[in-house]
This record gives C-alpha cells, sequence and structure tokens, in this order.
C-alpha cells in the first residue's frame, strides 16, 4: 500500500467539458503540481485523466469528472511514495507518510476550490451556472 494515498471530491457548477480544461494542458500541471513530473496514462476527454507521476512522489494520480446535477463532481485520487535516492518509489515511515498524506490533501483542495471560484464565476448557491463553453 503507498504511504501517501489521497482521495477528494469537490462539487464544481459546471459541465463536465469546462472542468476537463482546466487539467487538459501540460503547462498548466507544473503550476498545480510543482514538484511532479505528470505523464498521461488515460486521457478520457471530458471524464478526466490519469497520470503516473515521477519527481517528489512516484506512484499514480486521477483527476475524474462525474457529471451531477447542474455540474460536476471532481474526484481526485493520488497513491505514491516518496522517491527514493535511484527515482524510485520508497515507502515512507508511517509518521511521514501521514504528514505528506496530509499535506497533499490541502493541496488537493486548494486547487479544487481555486478550480470553484475561477469557474463559477461568483455564482450564488442555489443560482443555476452561467451557460460556459469549454475553451
Amino acid at each position: 500500500m503507498p504511504s501517501v494515498d489521497v482521495v477528494d471530491e469537490t462539487f464544481v457548477a459546471v459541465a463536465p467539458a469546462v472542468l476537463a480544461a482546466e487539467f487538459a494542458r501540460p503547462a498548466q500541471w507544473r503550476g498545480l503540481w510543482p514538484d511532479l513530473r505528470l505523464e498521461v496514462v488515460t486521457d478520457r476527454g471530458d471524464q478526466g485523466f490519469r497520470w503516473t507521476i515521477t519527481g517528489a512522489l512516484v506512484g499514480s494520480m486521477e483527476v475524474w469528472l462525474e457529471p451531477v446535477l447542474d455540474g460536476t463532481v471532481l474526484h481526485y485520487f493520488l497513491r505514491a511514495d516518496p522517491a527514493g535516492p535511484d527515482g524510485g518509489p520508497a515507502p515512507a515511515p508511517w509518521r511521514r507518510g501521514m504528514a505528506e498524506a496530509s499535506r497533499r490533501q490541502r493541496a488537493a483542495k486548494a486547487i479544487a476550490f481555486a478550480c470553484k471560484a475561477r469557474l463559477e464565476c461568483g455564482r450564488a448557491p442555489g443560482e443555476p451556472p452561467e451557460p460556459r463553453v469549454a475553451s
């Protein structure tokens, strides 16, 4: 079992295609995950992406976009171990793994809330989302 195992989900009141565009550009990945290098394993289009990751962590990461009501649930999964001296996985001691998982959980929620704030454009709770087209 990986020493860093993060699962998160956040509702965003936009269509899956709009949210998918946030994660589709490799140039943006460095800003979202500055210490990780991502390689796409599965491009699901409007349903999200799955990557292998190297860098500070070695493992897999996934963004799954599920259409729900008038928006999308952004599911985020990270399963990895810290990188060892050879660049391969080096399972961390329990406390270090928990600390890293906690740090990554906060980072995942910050990314989700930033997307939510930017894409919902100040939409008041209970109001319909603005019609938008993925760019």
